[in-house]
């Protein structure tokens, strides 16, 4: 049976002039995260990542620990929401200085963000988020061969998103699991006659015991 594996982007820049940009923690962490998946032994056939910043460097950095030479496709479906997008227009913008501040405005705006649906003033609203995330994952699945695995270096809102799918509660795996989402989980999908089922969600036990320090949520 093959399968999916759904990397979070290491640690951005968050409070920095540049958000979308890896941190050094962040580069570390995707070190790690590339070592812990070639102790695993996987051989990947399909590399993807979004187009944003800390999803390509965290591509990049992972698979040269990984050891792993197929190409990365990039696809921006595979892109996080915009959250300054979503928090501007639900929430009167959010504070970009305090980290636990910033949540609390951002799973606010979240949940109206959901609640508007199409309907909502967003440039790209939950419902099509949610599109366009399952159309990606579908094309992904379509494209892999009896047995084959891939890797994907994406967000956490996406990889919510989808395991809420997965599970039949699209809305609630958003609001829910992406604010427990670390820096490099894994998610882990399969692929098989019976569908795509979830797995796992957002392990992290590379980043515990001797690691632990690396452990982060945004």
């Amino acid at each position: 049976m093959g399968a999916i594996y759904l990397v979070r982007h290491g640690q951005a820049s968050f409070g920095a002039a540049e958000y979308d940009a890896l941190s050094p923690l962040g580069f570390e962490q995707s070190t790690v995260v590339g070592a812990d998946l070639r102790r695993r032994g996987v051989e990947f056939t399909r590399v993807c990542s979004g187009t944003l910043a800390r999803q390509r460097d965290t591509a990049a950095t992972a698979r040269k620990a990984l050891g792993c030479d197929a190409p990365v496709v990039e696809d921006e479906r595979w892109n996080e929401y915009d959250h300054v997008d979503i928090s501007a227009h639900h929430a009167g913008g959010a504070p970009q200085e305090d980290s636990r501040a910033y949540q609390g405005v951002l799973d606010a705006a979240l949940t109206a963000w959901v609640t508007a649906g199409d309907g909502g003033p967003c440039a790209e609203t939950w419902p099509a988020f949610r599109t366009r995330c399952s159309a990606v994952l579908a094309d992904l699945v379509a494209s892999l061969g009896k047995g084959e695995h891939a890797l994907v270096f994406t967000s956490g809102g996406v990889i919510s998103a989808l395991a809420g799918t997965l599970m039949g509660v699209p809305e609630a795996g958003l609001l829910k699991l992406n604010r427990v989402t670390v820096n490099t989980g894994i998610t882990k999908l399969t692929s098989g006659r019976g569908g795509v089922n979830l797995l796992s969600f957002n392990e992290h036990a590379h980043l515990e015991g001797e690691t632990a320090r690396l452990l982060s949520y945004r």
